[in-house]
């Protein structure tokens, strides 16, 4: 049943039955899905800052949504035009409210329930990886970046995190002597925020980036950055690897990190 042919109570009913809602998606009739997020129109009011900066005609490309959540953003994939649009995500109810949502607007959209973990068993590489939201919500945050590039970005990865503490970004060394300590001192130099309980209330929420810390994570997984579009959101493209075996699967055994001696 589309939007054209549901009474706007159905659609309410609907909705509803399926929520809470993180994503405030707009199914027309007056109905949006979460009118009462914290964070306003979301993710809209932060898709409406870097929108431009993705192709507004995407026809015949294909787009990996992970972490899809209610499926905002896959579903505007579909409205530029993507050919094939896959969105994972590792909670059944997001998926749900995804699924409703694409068959509201009569959108082929695949959901799968996944996580970033699993994108090895997927066979398969995107023009467009989306990785929005995500990455503070992991116990392994590198180990994920580095999966996104090995196993499924074929050009453009979409990222947005959360960040906390400076905004300040300090060109970083090669190296540092085992007793130069300074570094770590300062503002700019690339930091991971541990959360050990709790973060606005949510206890996923694990590690939090600063601003030079999750530049280096993305260039160190084999990103390059190429525009910052909004204060979150990085467009990069695939790079060689920074540092070759070391950033690849299988990992390398005891003895190959310690040299070949234990």
């Amino acid at each position: 049943m589309t939007a054209s042919d549901m009474t706007r109570s159905d659609l309410r009913r609907q909705a509803d039955a399926l929520g809470p809602w993180f994503h405030n998606i707009d199914l027309g009739h007056g109905i949006w899905t979460a009118p009462d997020h914290f964070l306003g129109d979301y993710p809209r009011v932060k898709w409406r800052r870097f929108a431009d900066a993705i192709p507004a005609d995407l026809t015949g490309r294909s787009i990996l949504d992970i972490g899809c959540n209610g499926g905002f953003y896959a579903l505007e994939m579909k409205r530029r035009g993507a050919a094939r649009v896959l969105g994972l995500d590792s909670d059944e109810r997001y998926l749900a409210q995804a699924r409703f949502a694409a068959a509201h607007f009569g959108y082929d959209i695949e959901f799968r329930n996944l996580s970033v973990y699993d994108l090895g068993s997927l066979g398969e590489r995107f023009d467009i990886v989306l990785f929005m939201g995500v990455l503070y919500h992991l116990r392994h945050p590198l180990l994920a970046l580095d999966l996104i590039r090995e196993h499924v970005a074929g050009d453009l990865l979409v990222f947005q995190s959360m960040l906390r503490g400076s905004r300040a970004v300090e060109p970083v060394a090669e190296d540092y002597d085992f007793w130069d300590m300074d570094q770590f001192e300062r503002p700019g130099y690339p930091r991971m925020h541990f959360v050990e309980r709790a973060y606005a209330h949510d206890w996923t929420n694990w590690w939090i980036p600063n601003q030079a810390g999750i530049e280096a994570m993305l260039r160190a997984s084999g990103f390059a950055i190429e525009a910052q579009p909004e204060a979150e959101v990085y467009l990069c493209r695939t790079a060689p690897v920074p540092y070759g075996p070391g950033a690849v699967y299988p990992a390398r055994s005891i003895s190959e990190q310690c040299g070949g001696t234990r």
